[in-house]
């Protein structure tokens, strides 16, 4: 039996966040990656008030679902208001980014397909 074999159950906040980088006030949390499944990984992200996530590419897809907080979002060239409940779905290589609207953190899983994911920046306009 494998790593990836075994159910596991954790509570979230013992996983350890590492600072978004770029970013400003931004965390993520592996929740379940590479070690323990074998197609997809969750991470939690969480952005705090002021803080912001600068505009990127990814290579691979991903999809958000909104915990907590309220952001304005960029996906390509429209912006979007969103707030817990909504869902977002973000294909490989569209430019995004992140901006906390609230005075409470803005909180989000985000899942997408193990293997390699090439981060770029995009430069502004």
């Amino acid at each position: 039996m494998t790593n990836t074999d075994k159910a596991r159950v954790f509570a979230a906040d013992s996983v350890e966040e590492i600072v978004v980088e770029p970013g400003s006030g931004a965390a993520r949390a592996m929740l379940l990656g590479p070690e323990v499944t074998p197609n997809f990984m969750m991470r939690r992200f969480t952005i705090q008030p002021g803080g912001a996530i600068p505009n990127h590419t990814n290579s691979v897809e991903h999809e958000q679902y909104v915990l907590g907080g309220t952001a304005r979002v960029g996906i390509g060239d429209k912006i979007y208001e969103v707030s817990p409940g909504d869902v977002l779905f973000i294909p490989p290589g569209a430019p995004h980014w992140y901006q906390v609207t609230g005075d409470e953190p803005y909180v989000f899983l985000c899942l997408g397909p193990n293997g390699e994911d090439r981060i770029e920046m995009v430069e502004s306009a």
